[in-house]
């Protein structure tokens, strides 16, 4: 067997991986960043957890400047005007400036906010955290209505929560502008962390259909 290389976790093993990407991968790419250098035009919004085992880029198979990634706790997007910071900025000038053609808001499997959000005294001590997730307690309302327990509580209020945070995206005056004149489009996705799976938001069913069948939707639209 291949004995693996040990996780270096220190703020060294960092320094030395952007070391290793100056020597070694930026050189192999220099004419794309050479590009990149004069100015950025990504074609989609992605919106994401701040989870670390999200990575957008090896998910997308993307290259750099394709993307515009927010991150944050639960990949919430608060309504226009509850909370206007961080993500309502990324949002405006993605959307007004950038002019990117979509918009991915990319829930995830075993989500430590949406865990939060079900387990209410497991975030009394996190103030910040608690305040922030009430722009998602919608969504526990909804999936707690259809009386939904066990193994499948967790993945439904991922899920409702992604749907609902489409929803306060469509309330930022940009993205309104954008869809009326049909500028942009939207879409959901539940990323599987165990699988490597990711669930699209079909918005004429308004179910998750696994992704070979987005894919064949895309085709023929």
């Amino acid at each position: 067997m291949t004995q693996e290389t040990p996780r270096d976790d220190s703020l060294l093993g960092l320094l030395r991986g952007v070391e290793d990407f100056s020597a070694n991968v930026f050189p192999e790419t220099q004419e794309l960043f050479s590009e990149l250098a004069e100015g950025q035009s990504p074609h989609t919004l992605f919106i994401t957890c701040a989870d670390s085992r999200v990575v957008p880029e090896m998910i997308t198979q993307t290259q750099p400047g394709d993307l515009f990634v927010c991150r944050n706790i639960g990949n919430i997007v608060p309504g226009y005007g509850e909370m206007l910071g961080g993500v309502s900025a990324v949002v405006e000038f993605a959307v007004a400036v950038l002019h990117v053609r979509h918009v991915v808001i990319c829930g995830h499997s075993d989500c430590g906010a949406m865990k939060g959000l079900l387990n209410p005294d497991s975030t009394k001590s996190l103030p910040t955290v608690e305040a922030w997730l009430r722009n998602a307690a919608a969504a526990k309302s909804a999936v707690f209505a259809r009386k939904v327990e066990g193994p499948e509580l967790l993945q439904a209020v991922t899920q409702e929560n992604v749907r609902l945070q489409l929803a306060h995206l469509r309330t930022h005056p940009a993205v309104t502008a954008a869809l009326a004149n049909k500028a942009i489009t939207l879409q959901g996705w539940v990323y599987g962390i165990g699988d490597g799976t990711v669930s699209v938001l079909d918005q004429t069913t308004d179910t998750f259909i696994p992704l070979a069948e987005a894919i064949q939707r895309e085709h023929k639209a």
